[in-house]
């Protein structure tokens, strides 16, 4: 079985890959929630996003109920249904607070969906037209693993807040931004075996490349494994891993996550900050709570990434991980789960210039990961 390998050309990766479909980045990524006005506030009070769009009955909308926030060009949609029996509603008795769709801002959604599906997408939302005083979008869409799916959202003749049938959401309470500033990469998990599955339907259907690859050897400890492909577009504005479960002694984190999630879907979603002990420090003060790293990875660490501009006693101090690759590096932490299941959490980062994903840090974050599963009952 052959082990990590890391890209050392990317802007040769990024020409060669068969950008039929070229994507201008995410649009939003919008959350199934079993209480979205309270998802909201915990996500603008937690991480300082700010109020953008709303629609519910005061718009019209008597099915559901959506709250936009926003931080820079990360946009998050936070759904709940009115209805008990609608497909929102089934989606989070089944799955729990968790992603259902990523959308990607095109230059073309009809053609982005004719494309798609020739290649050999299941449809999900044939190119619709959707309109209202300030314009219109044209919005489609396919499936992805799991019940996740993928947007196409067309909006260049449109001049609106966010989306037909959306207002804007006039809020007196937007706490300051702690820094976040885009979504570096999504993290997948899938089944058993699905990991080729997958990372062969993004090369084949969206022309993604593959960027990276890790194996049981590169992320395992003496208790579980797992392997990860990192998929990235044509363009290379999005980047997505791809994580399945690998044989171990104990459950290793992608098989519980399957199994509270009852099945694949997002893990993680990685968020790109210039100052991570600003924004590290500020999440920490309202109440985000981190994986705990030992003092004792800081012993070692700089002998091993070099030399940093950072203060290494406030990295140790907020728990923050450094790697290093031939581009330069990264500084990165995770949250714990943000809901109530041990599914979603958020990973902040910093690239210093590090075109990679840590692999340095893995055993170390893998490990925090087991003690967490443990305290769950669930390693």
């Amino acid at each position: 079985m052959e082990s990590v390998k890391e890209l050392k050309n990317p802007d040769k990766i990024f020409k060669d890959a068969k950008d039929f479909l070229p994507l201008l980045g995410i649009d939003y990524v919008e959350f199934y929630v079993g209480n979205a006005k309270q998802s909201a506030h915990y996500f603008k009070s937690a991480f300082g996003f700010q109020s953008e769009a709303y629609s519910g009955l005061e718009t019209g909308n008597r099915e559901n109920i959506s709250f936009v926030i926003k931080q820079e060009k990360i946009r998050l949609v936070l759904t709940s249904s009115y209805k008990s029996n609608s497909a929102v509603n089934k989606h989070w008795d089944k799955h729990g607070d968790g992603v259902k769709v990523i959308a990607f801002w095109v230059e073309d959604a009809t053609k982005s969906f004719e494309e798609t599906v020739k290649r050999g997408a299941k449809p999900y939302m044939k190119p619709t037209k959707e309109e209202d005083g300030n314009g219109y979008v044209i919005r489609s869409g396919i499936h992805t693993y799991g019940e996740t799916v993928h947007l196409f959202i067309e909006r260049k003749n449109y001049n609106g807040v966010f989306l037909p049938g959306f207002v804007k959401w006039d809020s007196s309470y937007n706490p300051e931004s702690i820094g976040l500033k885009y979504i570096d990469h999504i993290v997948g998990n899938v089944g058993w075996n699905k990991m080729n599955v997958w990372s062969k339907f993004y090369e084949e259907v969206l022309g993604f490349s593959q960027i990276i690859s890790f194996d049981d050897n590169d992320i395992s400890t003496e208790y579980t494994a797992l392997m990860s492909k990192v998929m990235s577009s044509g363009n290379g504005r999005v980047k997505f891993p791809i994580n399945e479960p690998a044989k171990g002694i104990n459950k290793s984190q992608i098989e519980e996550y399957l199994d509270f999630y009852n099945g694949e879907g997002v893990q993680h979603i990685a968020l790109e900050t210039d100052d991570i002990v600003y924004t590290v420090g500020h999440l920490r003060k309202r109440g985000v709570e981190m994986l705990y790293i030992p003092d004792t990875y800081y012993d070692t660490v700089i002998d091993r990434v070099g030399k940093i501009t950072e203060d290494i006693k406030e990295l140790k101090k907020h728990g923050i991980l450094i790697d290093r690759d031939d581009d330069g590096y990264l500084l990165q932490i995770f949250t714990k789960p943000l809901v109530d299941r041990p599914t979603l959490f958020f990973e902040i980062i910093q690239r210093k210039g590090a075109k990679s994903f840590g692999k340095g840090n893995f055993k170390a974050l893998f490990i925090a990961i087991e003690t967490e599963q443990k305290s769950r009952g669930n390693l």
